[in-house]
């Protein structure tokens, strides 16, 4: 089922299991809703893809239907996935995001909203990227990655926060000031994952509170702070 005013150009596959909102642009051959790449995989476990209003999805862009959850795959609104970009099954996509040219998610991964991932990013299934994210290309991504930073290398690592990413979306000096202090007491006190939340909720600010929130969910554990 597809929203108003969506365009969908040349070649591309759109499969029965998708539910895809307004406005959005399907470029040309892309993929939409296909089969999960797991071995597991037959046609009666199919969940759906569910994708919200105003995404832009280029050339050979492909994006798995779910398989294991209720929810299936969802991407939200506003996102740009750029060519042969891929996200796999159940995924969970915010909105605002940006993944360049094969950048891949795999499957069970979520990205929360306004992130940037890079060229050639492979993030690990199950990993969770937080909110307003920058990935360097080339970059794996096998735990998970907590708000407002950047990461880098092979195996990623925390570089620093992602301030301009921040300054675009309206964090002013204070809550930068705030979110940097955050990240100084979770990884260079040398603190128990425990105290350092204790001591990130007695933060006034709703960045430090959000970072909190993340680290207390996270199965994977956090990427290091290089």
């Amino acid at each position: 089922m597809l929203g108003e005013g969506c365009v969908i150009e040349s070649n591309v596959r759109i499969y029965g299991r998708t539910r895809m909102g307004r406005h959005n642009r399907v470029c040309h051959g892309a993929t939409i809703g296909a089969e999960p790449q797991d071995l597991t995989y037959t046609p009666d476990k199919g969940k759906p893809l569910t994708i919200g209003d105003h995404n832009h999805f280029k050339e050979g862009v492909n994006v798995s239907h779910g398989l294991k959850t209720d929810h299936g795959t969802v991407i939200g609104s506003h996102n740009y996935l750029m060519a042969f970009s891929h996200v796999g099954h159940d995924c969970i996509v915010g909105d605002h995001n940006i993944l360049a040219n094969t950048a891949t998610l795999a499957g069970h991964v979520e990205l929360a909203h306004h992130c940037f991932v890079s060229g050639q990013v492979a993030v690990h299934q199950f990993a969770r990227i937080g909110a307003h994210v920058m990935i360097g290309g080339l970059s794996g991504v096998a735990q998970d990655v907590p708000p407002y930073v950047m990461v880098n290398g092979q195996r990623a690592e925390i570089i620093g926060l992602n301030t301009v990413g921040l300054r675009r979306g309206g964090f002013d000096q204070a809550e930068r000031t705030a979110i940097k202090r955050a990240y100084h007491t979770l990884y260079k006190q040398g603190l128990s994952r425990d105290q350092a939340l204790e001591r990130l909720r007695a933060d006034a600010s709703a960045a430090v509170a959000a970072i909190a929130a993340f680290v207390a969910h996270s199965g994977r554990g956090l990427v290091s702070y290089r």
